[in-house]
């Protein structure tokens, strides 16, 4: 098997090399391609990849590249982590959406419509090269921001074989799994909604449907499992009215107000903070003379990275940790990587993933990309029905997923009049003139990557 990584220089990319080395005699895994068209980052990061594939004596060949014919070229699985106009975009994003006097999150509201400006027509273009060079029924991985928005794009834009994934779809798995000390494979999550607006209504052990051991609700009501999660970031009386667990996204809407007020008293916005941790690494990654020391500096600066990651609305302060090269629940790594193995192998999985609604969820269209449970195996993907979901979810639900409809069709059409109409139906801006002067200032900052609309 080829698998192509198209974004390889990513600072999260060396995470993938431990999950490889597990999976490859399973996947008959011959090369890992990885592509990225910024070559230091690429050579510093794939040097990363390299040492640790020699530390887990992968079976594997690393191969580097700028050119994406010659990575996908072939390849029966492509995964897609980019980022156009690097953190320096997002940053340029959060700081125009606070000046507007609105949430700047690169994935929500204002700042996750200026993400995919530019990220959804070159996962277009990647998707048409695929579609082209790579192997015949290739599947695309698609991590890039705003992922479900992203997957609305290239469903509409007629690719069948992508899969929208974001890790913190499994959260209630994954919390669940850690706190009661139960393997992962035995936990199965209810989880419904859109990318990072997503409840998740059962956990149970051993079994899905009524089937297993139902623990969700007395993990709720456990002040000790609350406060080892982030559900702790969200009002307790918030929490007994939802009834569910929360995907940490949905802070910036019931908690709109206070998280726009805490991240406005910040000296640095999030995406700053993460250009400035990244530059830091890689400028420390180009003077390091020991792989080991390299792979030592890449740990502590993703350690501080993940230690601040949503601090402006966690109670407890952020702590600098070591980024673990591998864990029992794999993280970034396990839901793309078990995603090929299922389909690759023919074994099925359960997870989370960003697929065409199809009935699943009562109330919403059928070309509607929505966050569910699923199987997945060679046959493809399968969600798990859920039907009706509680009006006030349904109702939020909806007012989103109608806001990535117009915002998936104005990319697409390069329309400045329907991202207008997108961002006026956002929750979180909900205001026309708003809206326009949001979209003119997008679209003037980055115009050098999304052109001119009309």
């Amino acid at each position: 098997m080829k698998l192509a990584i198209i974004g390889g220089g990513s600072v999260r990319t060396p995470r993938l090399i431990p999950s490889l080395v597990r999976r490859a005699a399973k996947l008959d895994l011959q090369e890992v391609w990885l592509m990225d068209n910024a070559p230091d980052k690429l050579r510093l990061m794939g040097g990363l990849c390299e040492t640790l594939a020699r530390q887990f004596n992968a079976p594997f060949k690393l191969m580097f590249t700028t050119d994406a014919r010659e990575a996908v070229r072939g390849a029966q699985h492509v995964i897609t982590s980019i980022r156009p106009g690097l953190e320096r975009g997002r940053a340029l994003d959060e700081r125009i959406a606070f000046q507007h006097g609105v949430l700047g999150q690169e994935t929500t509201g204002a700042g996750g419509f200026a993400m995919a400006m530019r990220s959804l027509p070159a996962i277009l273009d990647y998707a048409h090269l695929i579609a082209e060079i790579g192997a015949p029924n290739a599947w695309l991985y698609n991590f890039t921001n705003p992922a479900g928005l992203v997957a609305q794009g290239l469903h509409y834009a007629g690719i069948e074989r992508v899969i929208g994934i974001c890790d913190s779809a499994n959260g209630a798995q994954h919390a669940a799994s850690r706190y009661l000390g139960v393997p992962l494979r035995r936990v199965y999550h209810e989880v419904y909604g859109l990318n990072h607006l997503s409840w998740t209504r059962s956990v149970q052990i051993d079994g899905h449907g009524g089937t297993g051991e139902e623990v969700l609700p007395g993990l709720l009501n456990n002040e000790q499992f609350v406060a080892s999660t982030h559900m702790s970031m969200f009002a307790p009386g918030l929490r007994r009215w939802m009834g569910t667990f929360l995907n940490e996204y949905l802070h910036y809407f019931y908690h709109r107000d206070e998280a726009l007020a805490a991240l406005l008293k910040k000296p640095e916005t999030r995406g700053e903070e993460v250009e400035r941790l990244t530059n830091d690494l890689l400028r420390q990654l180009a003077a390091a003379t020991d792989p080991d020391e390299a792979i030592h500096i890449w740990q502590t600066v993703m350690g501080q990275r993940g230690a601040t990651y949503m601090a402006h609305a966690r109670h407890d302060a952020p702590r600098p940790t070591l980024e673990p090269i591998e864990q029992d629940d794999e993280g970034y790594a396990a839901v793309a990587l078990g995603c090929v193995e299922a389909i690759a192998t023919n074994t099925p999985l359960y997870t989370g993933l960003n697929v065409p609604n199809n009935g699943t969820i009562a109330g919403l269209q059928d070309d509607d990309v929505v966050e569910v449970s699923c199987w997945i195996d060679a046959a493809g993907v399968r969600p798990v029905k859920i039907g009706a979901v509680p009006e006030p979810q349904y109702l939020l639900m909806r007012t989103v997923k109608q806001y990535e409809r117009f915002a998936a069709r104005a990319i697409l059409a390069r329309s400045k009049e329907l991202a207008v109409e997108a961002l006026a139906v956002n929750p979180l801006i909900g205001s026309y003139p708003l809206a326009e002067k949001l979209v003119s200032a997008f679209l003037e900052a980055h115009r050098d990557l999304v052109g001119e609309w009309q």
